[in-house]
């Protein structure tokens, strides 16, 4: 594919739509459009620091508190998960590490547990049932909620793979190393924008309708959009295969267990850090310590890997889905820690939504409730 400096190249053709950003976003986005016939290139500037990357994995609206109009688009999107990761499969030919292995919450009384957002939804655990559930957790956890319905999926190493060969099955066009410089617009109607592709060169591209799916960049394209990046480090340990079979939920520290033996660690949080790159001592041996307080077996598990990465964050946690104050332009940004969760139920959204397709009043519901508008008359800072 050709592109000039006016912009007169396929890419252009108005009916094409670009996708601006190639992270889990953007290619559940470009995949589900793709299956619609739809001709669609994705932008991505670096696809490996992508948050689909660098997630745990979890599948974890129950697991996670999470409440309100969050839980109901997180409880509709676990539903949507399996014909998803269906698609994919068929689409790609390869597996993408989908188990419902049911996620224990613990803690330290019964009146802790009775408080959490989500405990309707759990089977409650006393000390024995715990300790069986998670053999050698840490005596100060006294009680606990198995959440049978909550999974995950191996998002770094399955997941993103499948989803980048399933695209290009349906004929997506990449587009890799490209920055997005600059929205072009007319009247506050989207007309293009301007890049830099791989070889440094400045670009003029022409499409009537994108989604912006950048992440915790994306308010750099639109600075009235409030996300703004949250750091987060995690690291990945070898044990001997069923050494854990649950996945930990624990304050501030979690270990998912894949099927090969790898536990994936994670994750701090830090919002000061704004896009401070690498790994720090503070942060590694926060990770350890949180491991230390859930499973102290865990400290001798050999590391073989750690990472860092940048949750799209928003003042309230939600993502921005739908419209955007620019015509043209959908979102699909904001996820935090739950775009591997959602990923499933904001493609259908934006899919539907884009190819002007009658929503159902669920969905109609969702796309309401997690506009952009939300944040329309107030002034937010990260």
């Amino acid at each position: 594919m050709t592109m000039g400096p006016e912009a007169s190249a396929s890419l252009t053709r108005a009916e094409r739509i670009l996708i601006f950003g190639g992270g889990l976003m953007g290619l559940s986005i470009a995949h589900q459009l793709s299956r619609q016939g739809t001709a669609v290139t994705v932008l991505s500037r670096r696809r490996s620091e992508a948050a689909g990357f660098v997630a745990a994995g979890m599948l974890a609206p129950h697991a996670e508190g999470l409440s309100g109009d969050l839980l109901r688009l997180g409880q509709t999107s676990l539903k949507r998960v399996p014909s998803w990761v269906a698609q994919i499969e068929a689409d790609s030919g390869l597996s993408c590490g989908l188990r419902f292995t049911g996620i224990v919450v613990p803690f330290q009384s019964e009146e802790d547990r009775h408080h959490y957002p989500t405990a309707t939804f759990g089977e409650p655990l006393n000390r024995h049932a715990l300790a069986q559930e998670i053999p050698g957790i840490h005596q100060q956890w006294r009680s606990g909620l198995l959440f049978s319905q909550d999974g995950q999926i191996d998002n770094r190493r399955q997941l993103m793979r499948a989803l980048e060969s399933a695209c290009v099955d349906r004929g997506v066009h990449f587009q890799e190393g490209v920055e997005v410089l600059k929205l072009l617009h007319d009247n506050n109607q989207l007309k293009g924008a301007r890049i830099r592709d791989s070889e440094g060169t400045e670009l003029t591209v022409s499409a009537e309708t994108a989604v912006l799916c950048s992440g915790a960049w994306s308010a750099e394209l639109m600075p009235e959009l409030p996300v703004f990046p949250v750091k987060g480090q995690m690291l990945s340990l070898q044990t001997p295969r069923g050494a854990l079979k649950r996945v930990i939920f624990g304050p501030g520290t979690y270990l998912v267990p894949r099927d090969d033996g790898l536990v994936v660690v994670g994750a701090t949080s830090e919002p000061d850090a704004g896009f401070s790159e690498g790994l720090t001592p503070q942060g590694q041996k926060k990770l350890k310590q949180g491991m230390a307080s859930l499973l102290p077996d865990s400290i001798d598990w050999p590391p073989m890997e750690r990472w860092w990465g940048f949750r799209p964050c928003t003042p309230d946690e939600g993502p921005l889905l739908g419209e955007s104050p620019m015509a043209g332009l959908w979102l699909a940004c904001g996820h935090h820690r739950n775009g591997v969760l959602l990923a499933a139920v904001s493609a259908d959204l934006l899919t539907g939504a884009i190819l002007k397709k009658t929503p159902s009043k669920l969905d109609e519901e969702l796309l309401r409730a997690f506009s952009w508008r939300r944040f329309q008359d107030q002034t937010f800072k990260p």
